[in-house]
């Protein structure tokens, strides 16, 4: 039932990614047409490229986006003119059933399926259903989530139907966002392609550096990181403490660098072209606790999550244990989304626990530390400051435990990494990492790079920084970047991570 993660990541064919040649000639193509194109038609552009897009993947899967589409079109329109209520569930269930029908048969049928065999198998009972022999469409998760967030918000109310199927339909399959996000709610994109863009310099250069900064995140840190760690959970076994563990503090960046450099691209793509999509990460690891680092990572499905599942599950208006229950119910469900796998399930569970703890043990914590400001005779701020600085490094360690369960190929693989870490097994044969230490080097500067550029970040705004500095520095600036990249990239077009969600 537990499949390995690097087969998770190559069960399908991925020609397009935003670090590929194909991409490097497809986008500027497309914005020259784009700027080209009178107002009017920029959608039939737009919504062909997009198509085009996604079907360099595999051709039969564009017939699920446009089923999807037409489903949640012609659901919200009926919507508009149903007068009664009943009749509104009713073709909001219909939504709801083809979207999450699509992305269990695709994406948890097999899963569900194996489950079912095995109890079945233990009472000796025969189980008969076949798996479901088929590869899972890239970005399912992502698109479905976009329709479905459409179709509550007309029936509630909050969003009026769009009648124009074009651009509805570019809504849905938008390129720079499609296949992993940022998951856009139709209140705040759908207007934006009635817009009319012109050429704004700004934008273009602004959308430039967010995609260059992005790419430097790929191609140096993640994809170099992903040697280290693939090589290491995919033999957990073979290796001693030490490398598991700095296994596991790449892979904390490799996967945050990973994803949210597709999200840096993606946002600066569209900004080129004038479409501000949402902002996806803030500094996720200067997170001061579990709850902040929701706020801080994958933003756009997290507040999915809270606008259509936890807030209808009444929230934290509602008894305390049915609220601690709330939130165990979303935190599962989001490691579920992200694979049918009990390793995406245990981590999910792990961060709703490690909420729920942080808020039922809010206050006793409280008076631990106002208890130390008095035996210590340490005045307030400087207190403030020791506590943010420990809860930090305590919300980033806590995180750094759950990406445990999250990379491994198994919970067994999982469980046994933990304990050769903490050293409650015998180490592995190998003592030494799978890299060289120059590139582990290399691997460990462009982290430290990063931590520094974020906590410049946290300070000033780089952008505008960079916007006011003279010419040459901000060419410098970009050629420093690039050249790092030449110099110490990894270009053998390795996909995303978040692709497989």
């Amino acid at each position: 039932m537990e499949s390995g993660w690097r087969c998770r990541l190559t069960s399908f064919r991925i020609p397009m990614l935003f670090n590929s040649l194909e991409f490097l000639i497809f986008f500027p193509v497309v914005v020259a047409l784009y700027f080209a194109t009178p107002h009017r038609f920029r959608w039939v552009l737009l919504l062909a490229a997009s198509y085009y897009f996604y079907a360099s993947w595999k051709l039969e899967y564009l017939l699920l986006i446009i089923f999807s589409t037409l489903v949640d079109y012609g659901a919200a329109l009926a919507m508009e003119g149903a007068r009664k209520q009943a009749y509104r569930k009713a073709l909001l269930a219909l939504s709801l059933c083809a979207n999450l029908g699509l992305l269990f048969a695709f994406k948890y049928f097999n899963f569900f399926n194996e489950a079912t065999r095995e109890v079945f198998d233990r009472f000796n009972v025969f189980y008969g259903v076949p798996a479901f022999d088929v590869l899972l469409p890239v970005g399912i998760s992502f698109y479905t989530f976009q329709t479905l967030s459409y179709s509550i918000d007309v029936y509630r109310g909050r969003q009026v139907p769009e009648r124009h199927l074009g651009i509805f339909a570019l809504y849905v399959s938008f390129f720079p966002q499609l296949v992993a996000g940022p998951i856009e709610r139709s209140t705040r994109l759908l207007p934006q392609f009635f817009e009319r863009h012109g050429f704004d310099s700004a934008s273009v250069t602004s959308g430039l550096r967010l995609m260059m900064w992005g790419f430097f995140k790929k191609v140096v840190i993640a994809d170099r990181l992903a040697i280290y760690v693939n090589a290491v959970y995919g033999s957990p076994g073979e290796y001693g403490p030490g490398v598991l563990l700095l296994a596991t503090y790449f892979f904390a960046f490799q996967i945050y660098c990973d994803f949210s450099g597709y999200s840096d691209i993606a946002i600066g793509t569209a900004r080129v072209m004038g479409y501000d999509l949402m902002q996806n990460f803030r500094r996720p690891y200067f997170s001061r606790s579990i709850q902040e680092f929701w706020g801080r990572w994958h933003i756009s499905l997290s507040t999915w999550f809270r606008d259509y599942l936890y807030i209808p599950l009444g929230g934290n208006r509602v008894a305390l244990w049915r609220w601690y229950l709330n939130l165990m119910v979303v935190f599962v469900i989001s490691g579920l989304w992200h694979g049918a796998n009990w390793t995406f399930i245990v981590w999910g569970a792990l961060h709703g626990f490690y909420l729920v703890f942080a808020l039922a043990s809010g206050r006793a914590r409280d008076r631990l530390w106002g208890g130390a400001a008095e035996d210590l005779a340490i005045s307030r701020p400087a207190l403030a400051r020791l506590r943010e600085g420990i809860a930090v490094l305590t919300t980033f360690h806590l995180v750094l435990l759950a990406w445990i369960f999250f990379r491994a190929n198994s919970l067994s693989d999982a469980l046994l990494i933990i304990r050769n870490i903490g050293g409650w097994e015998g180490a592995g044969a190998v003592a030494l990492g799978p890299m060289s230490a120059f590139h582990v080097a290399v691997a460990s500067v462009s982290v430290l790079v990063l931590l520094g550029a974020q906590f410049l970040q946290s300070r000033v705004d780089v952008q505008e920084l960079l916007g006011q500095m003279p010419v040459a520095v901000r060419w410098g600036a970009y050629y420093a970047l690039i050249i790092a990249m030449l110099a110490f990239g990894q270009f053998d077009e390795t996909e995303f991570i978040y692709f497989q969600f």
